[in-house]
């Protein structure tokens, strides 16, 4: 096994690695992985250091977190922290988020992944005015209490959202989205968790894969792909594919990031590094469909940081070619 660098997910109290594994992916809602396939990136994503599941318990209707419950089974003692979210089962009003419905979401997620005590549930970016209620918080303090859960935590699609959520002292992380492509948590959300001792989880670094370079404006994805349904936000928040932007720009940007990668390593790879280094980021959670994508995604961890005449040209890419079109939304 590979030693990588490890950080505390905040007020966990707990460490993870800085490349985790997305688990998206597996459930199937990105084109079908067999079973089998789906085994095989996490043994890749362990072998290669990383200690730090992420998955949801609607990804694939609950089937991304009965693959990681299995895989843990079968491998006792690998020491990973898994990572779900929970809210996305019920329609997407403040109402539904209440203790009763926790529980029977909490009871699902645990049947799945096998286990009586969740290491971290997340609310899985729920509506806005959820992030500020005090008896969200007070049903969430209630489940640690009744060790259904270790902690909590959030997952955002604003930065507000982040913000509102910082502020309160239970919430041991935030999940927001962060690449290249999308800038804005640099300036007040990072900042403000590494303040408040909170961990902050990176997802959506390769933009859908658009930061991976392999993909042109003429690429087709399949039906049940969600970058060919929710494009526009048909299907749930936009931001969650190519990272809210629109996909033609998103290409041409990519492919003058591409431009930036080091010697002897991958655009996806530099994205990656570029996460990383940004100070107040505990751990990125690329996604992988192969074992070599996940071992990919891991070796990003070694790569030495980028100079700064990368970081300033990352910020001038995003100046001249996102920022006009995406800023404000988030």
């Amino acid at each position: 096994m590979i030693l990588m660098e490890q950080r505390t997910l905040g007020r966990t109290g707990r460490d993870v690695s800085v490349v985790g594994q997305g688990t998206w992916q597996l459930g199937g809602d990105w084109g079908e992985v067999a079973e089998d396939d789906a085994f095989g990136v996490l043994d890749a994503a362990v072998e290669s250091g990383v200690t730090f599941f992420d998955t949801a318990d609607v990804y694939g209707d609950g089937r991304s977190e009965q693959r990681i419950g299995r895989y843990l089974k079968n491998r006792p003692g690998v020491g990973v922290l898994v990572a779900t979210k929970m809210g996305r089962r019920a329609d997407q009003v403040e109402e539904n988020y209440v203790l009763d419905n926790f529980r029977t979401w909490n009871d699902r997620s645990r049947a799945n992944l096998g286990t009586d005590t969740l290491d971290l549930v997340q609310l899985h970016c729920p509506p806005s005015g959820v992030h500020s209620s005090d008896a969200v918080y007070d049903a969430l303090d209630t489940l640690v209490a009744e060790q259904r859960i270790a902690a909590y935590a959030v997952s955002v699609e604003t930065c507000a959202e982040a913000l509102t959520a910082i502020a309160r002292p239970g919430v041991a992380s935030v999940q927001i989205i962060l690449n290249p492509l999308r800038l804005k948590p640099l300036d007040e959300v990072l900042p403000a968790a590494a303040a408040a001792g909170v961990g902050i989880i990176a997802r959506v670094p390769l933009a859908s894969g658009l930061l991976s370079g392999r993909y042109t404006k003429n690429t087709v994805f399949g039906p049940e792909d969600h970058r060919t349904y929710n494009r526009h936000g048909e299907a749930f928040d936009r931001g969650e594919t190519f990272s809210g932007i629109d996909y033609a720009t998103g290409v041409a940007a990519a492919a003058e990031f591409a431009e930036l990668a080091p010697e002897g390593a991958t655009p996806a790879q530099t994205a990656l590094r570029w996460i990383i280094q940004q100070p107040g980021v505990t751990s990125v959670i690329p996604g992988a469909r192969s074992v070599e994508q996940a071992r990919a995604n891991a070796a990003a961890a070694a790569l030495p940081p980028l100079p700064q005449s990368a970081l300033d040209a990352v910020r001038d890419l995003y100046d001249r070619s996102i920022r006009a079109e995406v800023h404000d939304r988030w």
